[in-house]
């Protein structure tokens, strides 16, 4: 059974940076394409950001030159590196495969809140 964990969010200023991280236990990690989404209250979970197993990256518009994906195979954790933070990218960010048939169950995730 897979289990994703994340962690890393918290509280920040608009502008400020907070790096995310996500455990993924159990899993064939090194040959999977990974993403990172997030969630705002009421509005559907979307993917901001995602490393194929080979490394390759790709961005939402959104996070674009402001967060960077990356990946520990031997940790079986992927990042979020996020800079520049806006209020808009204040949401719960979780971490799952991306061009998947199934996914994995979803983790907890981890709440990023940016003030003004």
């Amino acid at each position: 059974q897979v289990q994703l964990v994340e962690s890393g969010g918290g509280l920040v200023k608009e502008g400020g940076s907070l790096r995310l991280s996500c455990v993924a236990s159990g899993s064939t990690f090194s040959f999977n394409d990974m993403g990172w989404y997030r969630q705002v209250a009421g509005k559907q979970r979307e993917l901001v950001a995602d490393i194929r197993s080979g490394g390759d990256t790709d961005y939402a518009d959104s996070v674009k030159g402001r967060f960077t994906i990356s990946r520990d195979n031997a940790k079986k954790t992927v990042y979020l590196q996020m800079h520049s933070l806006k209020v808009g990218d204040t949401a719960v960010y979780y971490c799952n495969l991306v061009r998947a048939v199934h996914l994995f169950p979803w983790g907890q995730g981890t709440q990023v809140t940016v003030s003004s």
